[in-house]
C-alpha cells in the first residue's frame, strides 16, 4: 500500500502543476458529477451506513445524504462569485498601482474523515476543496467499513486517482500519508487523535484544520418552554445513537424546573422510539464494542432514571437519563459520544455559565429561554465552536454559518464560503504602472522628505 500511496501523490502533484484543476467550469464539472454519483448511489450509501451504524435511511437522509446534495448544490450556485478576483484600494502612497486578491488553491490536500458521519463528514469538506481547485486524498473511517468501501467505489469508477482518490485502511495506511508533505490536512475526529496529525503535519509545516468535539452543554433557564426543550435536546442527543461531535453532552436545568424537565424527556423518548427503543428501526447503534464497553463503563454508579438495557452483541444501548451525576466522575470528565444524557440542577443563569466557562470550549453551545436579556448573558459568558438558542443541532445545517470548534474543540472552519476559504489562498496582488516612476521612492532622500512622509 505504501507505494500505492507514494505513486498517487506523486500523480496528483504533477496532475496539479499542470494547471488542470485551475479553470472555475472544470471544477463546476466535477461537483456536478459528484453530485450525479451520490444520486446514483443513494441507495447504497443508505444501506451501508445502516449496516454500520444502524442508521435508518430516513435518519441517513436526513442527517447524512440531503446536506451533503444540498452543500454541493449551494457551492455551484455560488463558486464563480467566490473564485472571482476582488479589487479592493490602494493607498496614495503607492499611487499609479492597482491592488487586487486573487484566490488560488492551496494544492494537494488530505481529508482524514471519521465513523459516526462516515457520509457526510468524509464528503462534505471534499466539496469545497473541489471548489477551490485542488486535487484531494480523502482517507474514510476504518471503523465504518460498509460505508468506506461504498464510497471507495463511488469515487474510483467516476474519477481518476489523479485528481481525486480514496485510500482505505486503518492506522498504518493513516500513518504513511501523514508522512508526507500535502499543502493541507483537514481532520475530523477526536482531541487525542486531533494531536497526532497536527504533530505530524508540523514536521512539514502542513496547515490543519481540526474539527474536533467536547462536552457540548445545553443550559435550560426556567422561563423556557419546558416541553418543547426536552424534545429538541432528546432528539439531538439521540439520534445517531448519541455519537454525534456537537450532541448535547450534558444539561443545565434550573433546578426550579427540573422535575418537569426530566418528565417531559422521558415522554420525548418513548414518543421518539416507543416504549423499547431496541426494537425501533429509527434508533441506531454503537459502532463496535471498544466504544460500547466505554460507556457501558461510564454509567457504574450513576444513578438512571430512564430504562436501563444494554446488549453487547448487538451494539445495543438504550437511551439513558442520568439525574444529577458527581461533576468530578468520568461520565462528566470525558466527551460521552454515546446515548447517555447527564442532567444537573443548578440554581441560577450566573451558576450555568460559570460551571461552562471553567471547562474546556465546546464544539456547540445551546440555550433555551423566551429571554433575549437572558440567552444573550449565555452567548456573552461562554465560548464555543457554534451555538443555538431555543434548538439544538441544526446550526450545522445552514450554509450561511461557518462550522468549526475554538479550543480544544478545534480550529478552522468550513461550510459554504467558509469551506472555499479554507482550501484557498488568497493572493494579494499590487501592479503599478509603467507610464511614470515617482523619484522620490530612490534614495537619496531631500530634508523634506520625513516632513512629506508623516503627512501622506
Amino acid at each position: 500500500m505504501s507505494n500505492s500511496i507514494d505513486s498517487i501523490i506523486e500523480k496528483q502533484r504533477l496532475f496539479y502543476q499542470k494547471g488542470l484543476t485551475l479553470d472555475v467550469k472544470s471544477r463546476k464539472q466535477r461537483l456536478e458529477k459528484l453530485l450525479k454519483v451520490i444520486k446514483k448511489y443513494d441507495e447504497k450509501i443508505g444501506l451501508a451506513l445502516k449496516k454500520d451504524l444502524g442508521k435508518s435511511y430516513e435518519e441517513a437522509l436526513l442527517t447524512e445524504i440531503r446536506e451533503v446534495r444540498k452543500e454541493i448544490e449551494f457551492t455551484l450556485k455560488n463558486i464563480t462569485k467566490w473564485a472571482k478576483t476582488k479589487k479592493v484600494p490602494t493607498p496614495i502612497t503607492l499611487f499609479g498601482s492597482k491592488s487586487r486578491i486573487i484566490p488560488e488553491p492551496l494544492g494537494n490536500i488530505l481529508i482524514i474523515a471519521p465513523w459516526n458521519y462516515p457520509f457526510n463528514l468524509s464528503i462534505m469538506p471534499v466539496i469545497p476543496a473541489i471548489a477551490a481547485g485542488n486535487t484531494i486524498i480523502l482517507k474514510p473511517s476504518e471503523l465504518a467499513p460498509a460505508t468506506s468501501s461504498v464510497i471507495s467505489e463511488m469515487i474510483s469508477k467516476n474519477f481518476s486517482n489523479d485528481e481525486f482518490a480514496v485510500i482505505e485502511g486503518g492506522v498504518e495506511e493513516t500513518t504513511k500519508l501523514l508522512n508526507h508533505p500535502f499543502d493541507h490536512i483537514f481532520f475530523t475526529g477526536g482531541e487525542t487523535v486531533g494531536k497526532i496529525v497536527m504533530k505530524a503535519a508540523s514536521e512539514n509545516l502542513t496547515p490543519v484544520t481540526l474539527e474536533l468535539g467536547g462536552k457540548s452543554p445545553a443550559i435550560v433557564l426556567k422561563d423556557s418552554d419546558i416541553k418543547t426543550s426536552a424534545k429538541k435536546i432528546a432528539w439531538a442527543k439521540y439520534t445517531n445513537a448519541g455519537q454525534t461531535c456537537v450532541a448535547p453532552d450534558y444539561v443545565l436545568v434550573d433546578k426550579s424546573v427540573k422535575a418537569k424537565f426530566l418528565d417531559y424527556i422521558r415522554k420525548s423518548i418513548v414518543s421518539f422510539y416507543g416504549e423499547n427503543p431496541k426494537q425501533s428501526r429509527f434508533y441506531g447503534k454503537i459502532i463496535n464494542s471498544r466504544h460500547f464497553d466505554r460507556l457501558e463503563k461510564l454509567l457504574e454508579n450513576q444513578k438512571v432514571i430512564t430504562r436501563f438495557e444494554t446488549d453487547p452483541d448487538n451494539k445495543y444501548i438504550s437511551p439513558i437519563v442520568l439525574d444529577d451525576p458527581d461533576p468530578e466522575s468520568p461520565v462528566m470528565q470525558e466527551e460521552i459520544f454515546g446515548p447517555i444524557l447527564p442532567v444537573i440542577s443548578v440554581n441560577s443563569i450566573e451558576e450555568a455559565t460559570d460551571f461552562v466557562s471553567k471547562r474546556p470550549k465546546p464544539l456547540a453551545l445551546y440555550v433555551f429561554t423566551e429571554n433575549k436579556k437572558n440567552s444573550d448573558e449565555v452567548l456573552l459568558k461562554t465560548s464555543s465552536g457554534g451555538a443555538c438558542v431555543n434548538d439544538a443541532l441544526i446550526h450545522l445545517s445552514s450554509h450561511h454559518l461557518p462550522f468549526g470548534g475554538v479550543g480544544t474543540s478545534g480550529m478552522g472552519a468550513y461550510h459554504g464560503k467558509w469551506g472555499f476559504e479554507t482550501f484557498s489562498h488568497y493572493k494579494s496582488v499590487v501592479k503599478s504602472t509603467t507610464k511614470f516612476d515617482i523619484p522620490l521612492r530612490y534614495p537619496p532622500y531631500p530634508d523634506w522628505f520625513k516632513k512629506l512622509m508623516n503627512k501622506i
